[in-house]
């Protein structure tokens, strides 16, 4: 069944027209960027059915990847492209609001808001680096690794060797835990010493290691565990 066979009033797309689209849930916004159902499914239950498939939560939806989608009947490639590229817009409207480039880095707030764009939903852990330079302006962010749900493993050469190349007079370690507890681990811990003690040699500042869930997060820096929606 296609938008075009549901009720007039009941169409995502004319309503979204009509009333905006705050005024739409999340199932019938989904339903626009799928277009039509199958036989027997129509598209907004489609859209249900695909959200459900994530949990219920965009959050799901985003970490289920083309090959879970395309799992489901009526959702083919295309479809999954379309709900891929609109995911990832949005995302990238939260990095281009974080506006940190323009500040100096000051506060794990700050790195927070920096990093969550990339971090928020995923299902295994990622290392970040932010590069700064004298005054902690960002030089540059760049992922480091890429691991498993509970872990990821960090070359501290490398991480020297990157600061040193881009000319960093200081750098920010940021992961994330899947988990959704942001306490660090023994390992974490470990691995801070030994990258302060290996960044300190070469006359370069470890700020902070941050670490990070979609709603809290924990900063070295400070020995303290942040409420992310508290600024």
């Amino acid at each position: 069944m296609k938008l075009k066979e549901i009720d007039a009033e009941s169409r995502p797309r004319e309503k979204l027209i009509s009333r905006g689209p705050e005024a739409l849930s999340n199932g019938e916004l989904l339903a626009i960027l799928l277009h039509s159902g199958i036989p027997g499914t129509s598209v907004v239950e489609l859209s249900e059915k695909l959200l459900s498939l994530g949990g219920g939560t965009l959050k799901g939806l985003f970490s289920l990847g083309t090959e879970r989608m395309c799992g489901l009947p009526g959702v083919g490639r295309a479809k999954a492209a379309q709900v891929q590229a609109a995911l990832e817009l949005g995302r990238r409207f939260l990095y281009e609001q974080s506006n940190v480039r323009a500040r100096p880095i000051v506060g794990p707030r700050m790195v927070y808001d920096r990093v969550i764009p990339f971090l928020k939903g995923l299902d295994h852990e990622q290392c970040w680096i932010l590069l700064l330079n004298k005054s902690n302006y960002l030089v540059e962010q760049r992922r480091l690794t890429t691991g498993g749900s509970d872990s990821t493993v960090i070359d501290i050469k490398r991480v020297v060797r990157l600061a040193l190349d881009r000319n960093a007079s200081a750098i920010v370690l940021v992961h994330n835990h899947p988990s959704g507890n942001p306490r660090p681990s023994r390992a974490d811990i470990d691995y801070t010493d030994k990258l302060h003690s290996a960044a300190s040699s070469m006359d370069i500042a470890l700020l902070d290691h941050v670490v990070v869930c979609d709603s809290v997060f924990y900063s070295f820096a400070d020995d303290k565990l942040y409420d992310a929606g508290v600024p």
